[in-house]
């Protein structure tokens, strides 16, 4: 068989050096079509690879409990216009949950942080150590704060590296005094840079500190508000329990609020899993929509193929015709003609490849946007660019094969 092939191949590029730039501007639609695909599943693939590195980010099996909606002389206010969440919420969810396997309770608010001559308007999030666990923060620099610090209300500080960018001018934070709303802390250390949450916020500006010490000492909570929190972060013990936990809570949080069967809960449950896989989804739909539009140029590419080929069958009638009168069967025709065709597509799939390839690289220059191009994509524009040049080429090479050599010699 390759005995066959080998010869078909080098008479389908002397042919397609006969006519260079008619080669050429047949491959367009190809090359087009094949860099277009490989471009388009890059963007999307870069961006599926950004979205998980962002739930990485939050954490894993992480749940959010905020303060629900309540209802006012008849008004129903949206979640989060009523106080409903306490340390006390958190500590029976840890004691009552076996689905949960942490909780940390949180309050944030923004505030003007100042060392020395330098001075910076962050989010000030009171919070317990447990909450490093769950988020999976870690440690760049010094040590974290401990639930003794909570139990003392310590005045110690963990800084984001946007803080510490912004304050320090790259001394080392560490052991230094901040002053937060004019109470000082002490630097504990500094966390390791997480970058931008989901939603595009900066995760990095932010300073962490006890939440005896934040509601105490900073945020100025009156005495009726003294154990309320913002919400509780809370962790499963598996992707599995997630559903379990959420139940859980619920349950002992409906208690505890002492409301009632049919009453609306006064909180409100967030299982991130669900929007991050929703916006995972979202993208990749938007990959294969991309994909499928960049295909329509291989589409327009192989009946350009197509088109060249059958001209080319015409204009080498008498050839084909000489072939058959020296001994040429109806399949080493077919064959030469869906060589060429192939050969076409081939040529034009590979120059494409290089063409996404670099595309690739100046979407990621230009338009600061992640893209990801993986081997599986490349490989598969490369096939799908020969499957182009078979589906498209067998007409014109079968029409060829079936041409009556006596008709061939005669035609002019």
């Amino acid at each position: 068989m390759m005995n066959k092939i080998l010869p078909a191949m080098r008479i389908a590029f002397r042919a397609l050096r006969v006519n260079k730039l008619r080669s050429a501007l047949t491959m367009l639609g190809i090359i087009i079509g094949v860099g277009a695909v490989i471009a388009m599943v890059a963007v999307g693939s870069g961006a599926t690879e950004r979205i998980q590195e962002q739930i990485a980010s939050i954490g894993s099996n992480v749940i959010i409990v905020m303060p629900g909606s309540i209802t006012a002389s008849g008004i129903r206010l949206g979640s989060g216009n009523a106080v409903t969440l306490t340390l006390d919420d958190a500590k029976a969810i840890a004691n009552d949950c076996p689905s949960v396997q942490a909780v940390a309770p949180s309050s944030r608010q923004g505030a003007q942080v100042v060392f020395g001559n330098n001075n910076w308007a962050t989010s000030i999030q009171g919070t317990t150590p447990d909450y490093l666990l769950i988020r999976d923060v870690g440690i760049q620099s010094g040590s974290a704060f401990t639930d003794q610090d909570v139990d003392s209300t310590a005045k110690v500080a963990l800084l984001g590296q946007t803080v510490v960018n912004n304050l320090f001018n790259g001394a080392d934070p560490v052991g230094q005094v901040i002053r937060i709303k004019q109470v000082p802390f002490t630097v504990a250390g500094t966390l390791v840079p997480k970058g931008q949450s989901p939603t595009g916020q900066d995760q990095d500006d932010i300073i962490l500190i006890p939440i005896s010490t934040a509601q105490k000492k900073v945020f100025g909570v009156n005495q009726a508000r003294a154990n309320s929190v913002g919400s509780l972060i809370v962790q499963a013990r598996g992707p599995q329990f997630i559903q379990a936990a959420q139940d859980e809570m619920r349950a002992v949080l409906r208690q505890r609020h002492h409301l009632q069967p049919g009453q609306d809960d006064d909180f409100t449950v967030r299982d991130l899993e669900e929007v991050f896989q929703a916006q995972e989804t979202s993208s990749r739909v938007m990959s294969i929509l991309l994909a499928a539009i960049a295909s329509v140029s291989l589409l327009v590419g192989g009946i350009g193929i197509m088109n060249i080929m059958l001209v080319s069958v015409t204009e080498r009638t008498r050839e084909i015709g000489l072939r058959q009168a020296v001994g040429a069967k109806t399949r080493d025709i077919l064959t030469q003609f869906l060589v060429e065709a192939v050969t076409l597509s081939i040529l034009g799939g590979i120059v494409g490849i290089l063409l996404g390839v670099l595309a690739s690289k100046l979407i990621s220059l230009f338009a600061q946007w992640s893209t990801l191009v993986s081997p599986g994509a490349i490989l598969l524009a490369f096939v799908f660019s020969a499957l182009v040049g078979v589906f498209f080429g067998f007409y014109p090479a079968r029409k060829a094969a079936l041409l009556d050599p006596i008709d061939a010699l005669r035609f002019e």
